[in-house]
């Protein structure tokens, strides 16, 4: 009986594992195709949204961590094929890791209302918004240090008015996305 627990406590600690490595992938997949910008347009986003539908809050923020950290170390799995921690370092860095608290958020939220379509909507939307805070705070800070202060509302117009429509049409994707590959694979 005891044998039979650690073999199945094995197997999901392998599956979750496969599951962290394969949505860190597809996250740096995603961030390769770009449209350059004061922060880049990118598929990432989208890629977060379907990772913390398909793995949860916990499993995404993990895999998040593997994506940035793979790109902290030099791998270039960053937008434009470009790593190391220069890039997280930049202005653009504090929208990457916003992407944990993203997932940080759609976690809690998820945990205390259940994963209904509305809650997984109501997680991303929110996640986003957190994104959008820490890096457009991140993004002022650098940008201050680096040429000279920024008003608030010139950091928006820059860094999300132009991301709102997209990320709220990502989530849809990623809804639709996740509700079809969940009823095929089991996550």
């Amino acid at each position: 009986m005891e044998r039979s627990k650690n073999v199945e406590v094995q197997k999901s600690r392998t599956k979750d594992m496969i599951g962290i490595g394969m949505c860190a992938a597809i996250i740096a997949v995603c961030s390769w195709f770009s449209i350059p910008m004061a922060v880049p347009f990118t598929l990432q986003t989208l890629a977060v949204f379907i990772t913390v539908g398909l793995l949860g809050g916990k499993r995404g923020a993990l895999a998040v961590l593997v994506y940035i950290l793979l790109g902290a170390i030099g791998l270039p799995v960053f937008h434009g094929f470009t790593g190391g921690i220069g890039i997280l370092l930049g202005t653009t860095g504090g929208y990457i890791i916003g992407f944990v608290f993203l997932a940080l958020v759609y976690w809690l939220i998820t945990a205390w209302l259940g994963n209904k379509t509305w809650v997984v909507v109501l997680g991303m939307v929110c996640g986003i918004l957190v994104c959008y805070i820490f890096g457009t705070a991140w993004f002022m800070y650098v940008y201050a240090q680096n040429t000279g202060a920024i008003g608030l509302m010139t950091a928006l117009s820059w860094c999300v008015f132009p991301f709102i429509l997209p990320d709220f049409i990502k989530i849809t994707v990623a809804v639709f996305i996740v509700k079809r590959v969940s009823a095929h694979v089991n996550f």
